[in-house]
């Protein structure tokens, strides 16, 4: 066989990694304003006193992090797309990116838990006045970031979705930092003005405590859903069971074992192994999955029932 053959059946493995992604633009931009609002944050904490506000900026600041690795991660996927060192291109940067995010965020409620443990046993005066106008604007950052990346991410979400696709983790994860962090301000806003008027300091370090939960709470489920697509876990039953049924369209044949996994947003790799009494050409059954499942890399291996006998019931799910 000659050379020039064999070319006509390899293909691009980048999988479209070296395009610019929508949430790319969006992501360093929030990061950009999510780091500026950060440092007034933690000066204003420390110089009025304000556990809750002080809190809010760390919080803020394991956001400035995290959006700082998801834009990297882009980067450096697109930087990396048609390197054949990565067997199936660069797409699982999007979640190791998410993942790291997701542990910085978890060490940040660590240290809010800390903080306000001992804020809440050694009170310490507060400047109210000077401190609700710094938690007001932090608000108001989280509340514009939100919005900037809550479009892109909307959008990603009704499109997979629809086809049962997994989230851009790079995207999924800066929106839900910034969300948690509104939340974060609003504990905040609310200690602080309790405490203004009714004089109830512990409140600060209690909503410190509430906002470290939350944060807890969010590190915990990024790190399960980007872990999930680093550690190669099957893709959804939905998806596995739609790939099950149109291979076994064909009354003959019967899908013996199956494995998908992610390899990227909404892009999957899959490992099918068909047996039939009268086996079809591997590409015939390629042509039964359609494009929007988001097959990227698909190896089929067709076998030939041992007995020659028709093949009646599927073979034990993967």
């Amino acid at each position: 066989m000659h050379t020039q053959s064999l070319e006509n059946w390899k293909h691009d493995h980048s999988f479209g990694q070296h395009r610019r992604k929508k949430g790319e633009a969006r992501t360093v931009a929030v990061a950009a304003i999510t780091g500026t609002m950060m440092a007034v944050e933690i000066a204003a904490g420390l110089a009025f006193g304000s556990m809750a506000l002080l809190a809010d900026g760390l919080h803020m600041a394991s956001h400035a992090a995290a959006l700082g690795i998801s834009a990297s991660g882009y980067y450096f996927a697109r930087r990396h797309a048609h390197d054949e060192r990565f067997s199936f291109g660069t797409g699982k940067m999007n979640s190791l990116a998410a993942f790291a995010s997701a542990v910085i965020l978890a060490m940040v409620a660590a240290i809010m838990a800390w903080a306000s443990l001992g804020r809440l046993f050694s009170p310490a005066p507060i400047d109210f006045n000077k401190a609700l106008p710094i938690a007001g604007a932090g608000l108001a950052v989280n509340v514009v970031s939100a919005l900037i990346l809550g479009l892109g991410h909307e959008h990603e979400h009704e499109h997979e979705h629809e086809h049962g696709h997994e989230h851009d983790h790079n995207l999924l994860a800066a929106y839900l930092h910034v969300l948690a962090d509104a939340v974060t301000s609003v504990l905040a806003i609310s200690a602080l003005l309790l405490g203004k008027l009714y004089g109830f300091y512990r409140l600060d370090p209690i909503m410190g405590l509430v906002g470290a939960g939350l944060v807890a709470h969010w590190a915990v489920g990024l790190i399960r859903m980007s872990g999930a697509v680093l550690l190669d876990v099957q893709a959804p039953e939905a998806v596995r069971s739609r790939i099950r049924s149109l291979i076994e369209s064909d009354s003959d044949s019967r899908v013996a074992d199956l494995h998908v996994w992610s390899v990227g947003p909404a892009l999957y790799a899959a490992s099918i192994a068909v047996v039939a009494s009268d086996p079809k050409p591997v590409d015939y059954y390629r042509g039964l999955l359609p494009a929007r499942l988001g097959l990227a890399h698909t190896t089929i291996e067709v076998h030939r029932c041992p007995d020659g006998s028709r093949v009646r019931q599927s073979a034990p799910r993967s």
